[in-house]
C-alpha cells in the first residue's frame, strides 16, 4: 500500500540510503537553526484575494529566539514532534489524516488476509505456459488498477514471485513480469484518481477536497496504462519470438529449469467471485460517496474500514480462506502497524512547519520568507512552466525522500502557497507532487519495493536500469504534457 508503503516502512530501503526519520529530523533542526538567523514575514493579502509577491511584508522586530524546551503555552525545539502530532482537526492534517491512514491500512490489511486477489493471479497464471500474449496487457492493466485504488506498491513484490517465474515459463522474462507487476502498479499510483495513500493524503495537506480533479485524473490513468501496456506486450513478443535477446536471459535460467506451477492451487470458487465482489461494490461506493454526497477523511476512512469488515466477515462465515476473527484482528493489527510510520511522518513533518512559524500566509513565519524568495524564481515565468519546474522539483526529491506520505508532508506545506504565488491552481501542485513521487520509483534505487522486485526477478539493478531508462524518459515526456495541460484548461 502506498509508495507509502514507501509509507510502510522506509528502513526497508537499504543501508545506503538515510531512513525517512532522519531525513525529517536534520530538517527540524535546519528549521530551529532558522529561525535565530530568518527573519520572519507575512503576506498582506486582502481577504478573498490571491497570493501575490508585492504583499509581503519582513514582521518588525529581530528574528525567533525559540528555546530548547517549551512549557505551557511556550513553543520549544524539543516540543516539535508533539505539537506536530496534535495539530489540525478531524478533517485533515495532522490529526485527521493520520487517523485515516491508520484506519485504512487496517481495512486493507484485512483484505488482503482474504487471499482472494492471490489466489486469483495464480489460477490465471496457472497452466498458461503456452497462454497467448494478451495475458501481458491483461496484466497490466490489472496491476495498473491495483496500484490506483489500493496504492499497491511493496505489495507488489509477493506479486512478482508468483508472476514472474510463470511469465518465464510461457516463453517470456523476468524483465515482463517485472513491467506487468511492480511498473504496472506504480504507473497506476503515479497517476491514480483515487489512492489513499497519495492523492488523498497531498490533498488533504493542500487544502484541496479529497479525490476532487477525478476526471481528469482518469483520463491520465488510461492513457499512461494503455502505453505501458503497449510497450511491455511489444516487448514481450519480441523476447517470445527471440529469447537470447532478453538482457534477462542469463539469469532466467533459474526459473526455466524450475518446475512448473504448484497443482495444489486451490479451485477459485463462488466465494471468492462474492469476495472480488464485494471489494468491486465498495469502490464504487467510495467514489460515489466522495462525488454525489461530498464525503472526506472521515468518511472516506469509515468506508474503507466497512468494505474490509464485509471482506473479513464474509471470508469467515463462508469459509472462503482459512483465517478465522482472530486472523482478521491481527491482520487489521498489522496492515495499521504498517502505515504507523506514515503516520508519525506527517505529525513530524507538521512539527517542522510549525517550528518555521506556521503556515498562515497572514502570521509571522520564516516559511512566508522563504516562500517569497523563491517566488522570485517564477517571476516572469509562465504559470506552465513554474509548475513544470514544480514536478521536476518533486521527481527530484523523491531520490531522497522515497516514502509518499513523506515526500508529500514534508514538500506540499510548500508546494501550495508556492503554487498560489506562482499563480498555479493548487490541484496542479498535487498533481506536481502525484507524478514526481510515483514514476521515478520505476527507476529510484533507494526505492525498497523496486529493489525487492528485482531480488524476486534474480534481476542486477544496473541491469534493469539500462533496459527502462528510455522508457522512463518517455514516462517523463509525458508526464511533463500532462503538467502543461493541467496548467492551460485551470485543473481544479
Amino acid at each position: 500500500m502506498a509508495n507509502d508503503v514507501t509509507i510502510h516502512d522506509d528502513r526497508a530501503e537499504g543501508k545506503g540510503s538515510l531512513d525517512t526519520y532522519v531525513i525529517l529530523f536534520a530538517v527540524a533542526v535546519f528549521a530551529y537553526i532558522a529561525g535565530f538567523l530568518v527573519p520572519s514575514g507575512f503576506f498582506a493579502t486582502p481577504e478573498g484575494a490571491a497570493l501575490a509577491p508585492d504583499q509581503y511584508r519582513q514582521a518588525v522586530g529581530p528574528a525567533s529566539r525559540m528555546p530548547l524546551f517549551g512549557a505551557g503555552e511556550t513553543m520549544g525545539f524539543l516540543n516539535f514532534l508533539f505539537e506536530g502530532l496534535v495539530s489540525g482537526d478531524r478533517n485533515g492534517a495532522t490529526v485527521g489524516l493520520m487517523a485515516f491512514i491508520l484506519i485504512v491500512g487496517g481495512a486493507f490489511g484485512m483484505i488482503m488476509r482474504t487471499g482472494v486477489i492471490e489466489l486469483a493471479l495464480a489460477r490465471a497464471m496457472q497452466n498458461r505456459e503456452g497462454g497467448s500474449g494478451g495475458i501481458v496487457p491483461l496484466l497490466f492493466v490489472v496491476f495498473s488498477l491495483c496500484g490506483a485504488v489500493f496504492g499497491m506498491s511493496e505489495e507488489a513484490i509477493v506479486f512478482a514471485l508468483i508472476v514472474v517465474p510463470a511469465i518465464v515459463r510461457m516463453g517470456y522474462d523476468s524483465i515482463t513480469g517485472l513491467l506487468v507487476t511492480y511498473v504496472a502498479t506504480q504507473i497506476g499510483f503515479a497517476t491514480s484518481w483515487m489512492n489513499p495513500f497519495g492523492v488523498v493524503i497531498a490533498q488533504g495537506i493542500a487544502d484541496v477536497p479529497a479525490l476532487s480533479g477525478m476526471e481528469f485524473r482518469l483520463f491520465m490513468w488510461v492513457g499512461f496504462t494503455a502505453f505501458g501496456a503497449v510497450f511491455a506486450w511489444r516487448y514481450a513478443g519480441r523476447v517470445r519470438e527471440n529469447p537470447v535477446l532478453s538482457v534477462a536471459f542469463p539469469s532466467d535460467a533459474i526459473f526455466r529449469m524450475a518446475s512448473g506451477p504448484d497443482n495444489a492451487v486451490g479451485a477459485f470458487g463462488w466465494r471468492h467471485g462474492t469476495l472480488l465482489s464485494i471489494l468491486l461494490a465498495g469502490i464504487v461506493w467510495v467514489i460515489w460517496g466522495v462525488l454525489a454526497r461530498g464525503y472526506y477523511l472521515p468518511e472516506i476512512a469509515t468506508q474503507f474500514f466497512a468494505i474490509g469488515l464485509a471482506c473479513a466477515l464474509f471470508s469467515t462465515i463462508s469459509r472462503a480462506s482459512s483465517a478465522n476473527a482472530n486472523d482478521f484482528a491481527e491482520a487489521f493489527k498489522e496492515g495499521a502497524m504498517q502505515l504507523a510510520p506514515a503516520a508519525i511522518v506527517v505529525g513530524i513533518a507538521k512539527g517542522v512547519v510549525i517550528l518555521l512559524g506556521g503556515d498562515d500566509p497572514a502570521s509571522p513565519s520564516i516559511l512566508n520568507t522563504v516562500l517569497y524568495h523563491m517566488s522570485h524564481a517564477t517571476v516572469g515565468m509562465a504559470d506552465w512552466a513554474a509548475a513544470w519546474i514544480m514536478y521536476l522539483l518533486q521527481s527530484g526529491l523523491n531520490f531522497l525522500v522515497v516514502s509518499g506520505s513523506g515526500q508529500a508532508a514534508l514538500t506540499m506545506p510548500l508546494m501550495t502557497p508556492l503554487a498560489d504565488l506562482a499563480g498555479v491552481t493548487r490541484q496542479t501542485a498535487v498533481l506536481a507532487f502525484q507524478l514526481g513521487d510515483g514514476l521515478t520509483n520505476i527507476i529510484c534505487p533507494a526505492s525498497a519495493a523496486l529493489m525487492g522486485c528485482l531480488g524476486a526477478a534474480k534481476l542486477d539493478w544496473l541491469v534493469w536500469a539500462k533496459f527502462i531508462f528510455k522508457f522512463q524518459i518517455w514516462l517523463t515526456a509525458f508526464a511533463s504534457l500532462m503538467m502543461v495541460t493541467a496548467v492551460l484548461v485551470g485543473y481544479q
